[in-house]
């Protein structure tokens, strides 16, 4: 008797991965490099423990399309660092996943063709490349764990992660929170609410067993050991901002309950600038101004920012893409993002090391 076929009845084909240690192997990551995320993940840890008096910044593209305009990008940001490395720790947003709310381009690694083909080996290659010339440059990097699989391929180049407003509330993303090596930052949900966010930071400080792949690619249950690295990231929700005194004071009291440390990054974009970059500055002004006047708990910030402002849609002549504009959420220009950072640097130098 012949079964009717039972499975697979929607696949189109399964096309060979290279293993996380095939792509280790390819590109590996020299002494220099491992310090850069060695170095930046200690100083991320020092500030979530108030060992370091810095506000941390995570900053740089919505989302990386273009390795060149990316690295013209890093290396304008590694100088600004080291000007401003006395009160602020720059971390560069590398983010090459972009999670869709129905459909679109999903990021550097699923597509880095930009034409539909999905060479998504080609992208994990290409990403991973474009972490290592970041980190030779001696600039950390963060980025947004969406995809469960990839840090196995790309974790030992990261110095800080995120997980997303639409993820923070998944089991999976909170069982592989567990496991990273680096601090997690998990995002109060689209609507606003925090509750998804702490119960991911609680939960991804116990210890989880799921399904995974080993570094050579097989089917493994990962046992992790839980990251004790959470904190709650504040990016507002259903058009309103929620970075506000009475917001930050809402949220600082929804951690104690919770009993966790009242560490909150505040993004800076999304639904605090109501999408619109050029609101991010006046953003960031505010949660300076809330640290002046004796604010504790805001460790952090993120800010959307590329060469050049705005966005641009994708179009079919990839030849006449904008040179370091977003294909995704539209980003503050450089020159305003550096006068920002500088201006908060100026407000902050006297004030971060007495908190």
């Amino acid at each position: 008797m012949t079964h009717q076929a039972l499975e697979n009845l929607n696949i189109d084909g399964f096309d060979r991965m290279p293993s996380p240690a095939e792509v280790h192997a390819a590109l590996p990551v020299s002494d220099e490099v491992a310090g850069t995320v060695a170095t930046g993940r200690r100083d991320l840890q020092q500030i979530l423990s108030r060992e370091d008096h810095r506000l941390m910044v995570v900053v740089g593209p919505c989302s990386i399309h273009d390795p060149v305009a990316g690295l013209d990008y890093a290396r304008r940001l590694r100088a600004l660092a080291d000007e401003v490395s006395d009160t602020l720790l720059l971390v560069m947003r590398v983010y090459f996943e972009k999670p869709r709310t129905a459909v679109g381009w999903k990021g550097f690694i699923n597509d880095p063709r930009m034409d539909d083909s999905f060479h998504i080996e080609e992208g994990i290659l290409r990403s991973r490349e474009f972490l290592i010339r970041i980190g030779e440059l001696g600039l950390p990097t963060a980025t947004e764990a969406l995809d469960p699989i990839s840090p196995q391929y790309l974790g030992d180049l990261i110095a800080w992660t995120a997980i997303g407003a639409r993820t923070s509330e998944s089991q999976t993303h909170r069982e592989m929170s567990s496991g990273l090596s680096t601090p997690v930052g998990f995002k109060n949900a689209t609507d606003g609410d925090l509750g998804a966010a702490i119960n991911g930071i609680l939960s991804a400080a116990h210890p989880h067993s799921f399904l995974g792949i080993n570094d050579q690619g097989l089917a493994a249950i990962v046992r992790t050991r839980g990251n004790a690295q959470g904190h709650l990231v504040l990016r507002g929700g259903s058009g309103r901002p929620n970075y506000d005194t009475v917001s930050i004071s809402l949220a600082e009291a929804a951690l104690r309950k919770a009993g966790l440390a009242e560490n909150i990054v505040v993004d800076c974009s999304h639904a605090n600038s109501l999408k619109n970059p050029r609101l991010q500055p006046l953003v960031l002004q505010d949660c300076a101004h809330q640290i002046l006047r004796g604010n504790g708990s805001i460790v952090g910030v993120m800010v959307e920012s590329f060469l050049e402002e705005g966005s641009q849609p994708i179009p079919a002549d990839l030849s006449t893409l904008r040179y370091g504009c977003s294909v995704t959420d539209a980003c503050l220009g450089w020159d305003d993002t550096a006068a920002m950072l500088r201006a908060t640097r100026a407000l902050l130098k006297d004030v971060l090391p007495k908190r």
